[in-house]
C-alpha cells in the first residue's frame, strides 16, 4: 500500500513541479491503475495526459500587477497563490527612502475587491534604516493603476 502511495505522490510532484514552466503545455503522469480496468492491480500503469493547471487568480490582474511594479525588484512571485512581493526599492532621486510592495490577488474575477496592495516605507538615518509611515493614498493609487491596466488588458482581448 505504501508503494502505491509513494508512486502517486511522486507522480503528483512531477506534474506540479513542471506545471509552472511556461513552455510546458501538457504534462504526462504515470499513475497506478488510472485508465485501466483493474485498478487494484499494483503493476498496471497507464499514461494519462493531463493539462497543466491554470492560474488560480485572474490573469489580467496578475499581468497588470507585474507590469505596474516592473520597476521594483521582485522578491517572491506565486501565480497560483496570487502573490507578488517586491524587494526594497530606492529611487535615485530619493536614495534615503525606500519602498516595498506586497500585492495579493484574491479572486479569479476581475473585480476591485479581488486585489489588495500593501506598501511599506523605510527612511535612512545615522543608525540605519527605520520604518516610516506611508500615506494611505499610496496603496490605493497603486491598486487603481493595477485595476486600470487590468481593464485595458481585458478590453484588448475582447476586441480581438
Amino acid at each position: 500500500m505504501s508503494s502505491i502511495l509513494t508512486k502517486i505522490v511522486m507522480g503528483t510532484i512531477l506534474v506540479v513541479g513542471i506545471s509552472g514552466c511556461q513552455t510546458v503545455k501538457k504534462a504526462t503522469s504515470i499513475l497506478p491503475g488510472v485508465g485501466s480496468s483493474s485498478s487494484s492491480d499494483e503493476g498496471n500503469y497507464s499514461k494519462v495526459k493531463r493539462a497543466a493547471p491554470r492560474m488560480g487568480v485572474n490573469q489580467f490582474l496578475w499581468r497588470a500587477s507585474l507590469e505596474t511594479l516592473e520597476f521594483m525588484p521582485l522578491s517572491e512571485v506565486d501565480p497560483f497563490g496570487g502573490v507578488v512581493i517586491t524587494d526594497w526599492y530606492a529611487s535615485p532621486q530619493a536614495p534615503n527612502e525606500r519602498f516595498k510592495a506586497n500585492v495579493y490577488i484574491l479572486d479569479t474575477n476581475l473585480r476591485a475587491d479581488a486585489l489588495k496592495v500593501s506598501i511599506f516605507k523605510q527612511v535612512r538615518s545615522d543608525i540605519g534604516w527605520s520604518d516610516a509611515s506611508v500615506d494611505g493614498d499610496t496603496a490605493r493609487s497603486i491598486e487603481n493603476s493595477i485595476l486600470t491596466r487590468a481593464r485595458q488588458l481585458y478590453i484588448a482581448t475582447v476586441d480581438e
